[in-house]
């Protein structure tokens, strides 16, 4: 069993960044994916980015968001700069007990409750 328990969440203003952190305790999570997803009021949950040896992202994030990981200390990051007030949403960290890319929600095992991520216009 993984827990996952994501930090960082805020209130922002447009143009400007905020880190999340998502921390894992229960299992070794190097050969895990990670991803992050967000789900905005009335819309269906969407994948942001993930990770394993190599980084991927959504369109819409690319270039302004980044993630990494620190598998010494079982967490994930997602730095995200530039950001739009489309980018509200409730974010969320998954892990995948496998090391292959995925984006569809369905495929990761385990997931955190969320952080509320607020850009204001």
């Amino acid at each position: 069993q993984v827990q996952l328990v994501e930090s960082g969440g805020g209130l922002v203003q447009s143009g400007g960044s905020l880190r999340l952190s998502c921390a894992a305790s229960g299992r070794t999570f190097s050969g895990y994916l990670m991803g992050w997803f967000r789900q905005a009021p009335g819309k269906e949950r969407e994948f942001v980015a993930a990770i394993n040896w190599i980084t991927y992202y959504a369109g819409s994030v690319k270039g302004r968001f980044t993630i990494s990981r620190d598998n010494a200390k079982n967490t994930v990051y997602l730095q995200m700069n530039s950001l739009k007030p489309e980018d509200t949403a409730v974010y969320c960290c998954a892990a995948r007990p496998v090391p292959t890319y995925s984006s569809t929600p369905s495929e990761y095992a385990y997931w955190g409750q969320g952080t509320q991520v607020t850009v204001s216009s």
